[in-house]
């Protein structure tokens, strides 16, 4: 089967988040979520160095939902279940629907990190990925030194399979980094 024809669900909940497919009108929480947060995605996140606008953001979350659609990326945004807020993105990405394998990627707003609604996203996620896209590996790769982010694969029992020597480049591409491979498989 295309995966353009997989039928599966656009949201699903844990305790404290609505997990859903990002959606056209988006943009203006999701930039403000970025600009209350640059200071720190800056750091780890490539295009926190871009200057955007709303106009911008919202390019991004219709062209994040056609993909969506299409089964080419599947970005997820989490919302707070109570309030409606925006507490920052995930997804499944880098797909390969042949094995199927997917990574996951994540951001928070700063405004609600430490709560522990990132490592609660991921494990929601990591479970669609197995239970209702059948996933046979589950990534999330990372930086190093992004102690943070290392930390929730390994609550989550995800498997360090190796640490990949000078393969990226820092946010601000000056420096050379090692990336951290985490997975499940089933």
């Amino acid at each position: 089967m295309k995966p353009i024809l997989l039928d599966f669900p656009e949201e699903f909940s844990t305790e404290r988040l609505l997990i859903r497919k990002p959606m056209p009108g988006d943009g203006k929480g999701v930039y403000d979520a970025m600009q209350a947060s640059m200071n720190e995605l800056k750091e780890w996140m490539p295009w926190a160095h871009r200057e955007q606008t709303v106009e911008d953001v919202e390019v991004n979350m219709r062209d994040a939902h056609a993909k969506f659609l299409t089964r080419e990326d599947l970005r997820l945004h989490l919302y707070d279940k109570e309030t409606g807020e925006f507490i920052g993105s995930s997804g499944l990405h880098r797909i390969n629907w042949h094995v199927p394998k997917f990574e996951i990627g994540y951001w928070i707003d700063t405004r609600h990190s430490g709560k522990g609604y990132i490592t609660e996203a991921t494990k929601a996620i990591t479970e669609f990925a197995f239970t209702e896209l059948k996933a046979r590996r589950v990534e999330i790769r990372c930086d190093y030194n992004n102690t943070k982010s290392r930390a929730i694969p390994e609550k989550l029992g995800f498997t360090l399979e190796g640490i990949l020597k000078n393969d990226g480049l820092s946010a601000d591409g000056k420096e050379v980094r090692d990336t951290c491979v985490y997975a499940k498989i089933k």
